[in-house]
């Protein structure tokens, strides 16, 4: 389906319209959150020197709640802020704002010792708070 005003997103290839509730620059595809690097200053401004995909790689809350992608090239590796849309793809949002809970609190630390479970099955007591680190 193609819109009167819209692009074709070019890491997924979906038709998506300029129009987008809750943002007056449409700068992403709501299907896959991918943007391409056109603005250097300011949403609208096109004119950035690089035309690289934009992966979105996190999401930061400002504001009064306002849920903003952090994308960052993929050619020159800059980093964008850009709003939300009202209908960005919700699973990929929450799949996003989810990925640090799946890392180690520290790049390339080694992941923390697991308590081994008791015989009866029931779930271990935490560490003493002696031994507990802070």
């Amino acid at each position: 389906m193609s819109f009167p005003r819209s692009f074709q997103c070019g890491h997924c290839g979906v038709d998506v319209s300029l129009d987008a509730p809750g943002t007056s620059h449409r700068n992403h595809c709501p299907h896959c959150l991918w943007s391409r690097h056109l603005d250097r200053n300011v949403p609208g401004d096109r004119k950035a020197g690089c035309t690289g995909g934009m992966e979105p790689i996190a999401v930061t809350v400002r504001g009064e709640g306002r849920w903003v992608l952090i994308h960052r090239c993929t050619h020159c590796g800059r980093l964008r802020l850009n709003r939300t849309a009202g209908d960005d793809n919700v699973l990929l949002l929450m799949r996003l704002a989810a990925l640090p809970l799946a890392m180690p609190p520290v790049p390339h630390a080694p992941p923390l010792p697991t308590l081994p479970a008791p015989a009866n099955g029931a779930t271990p007591a935490p560490p003493p708070a002696s031994s507990r680190r802070s």
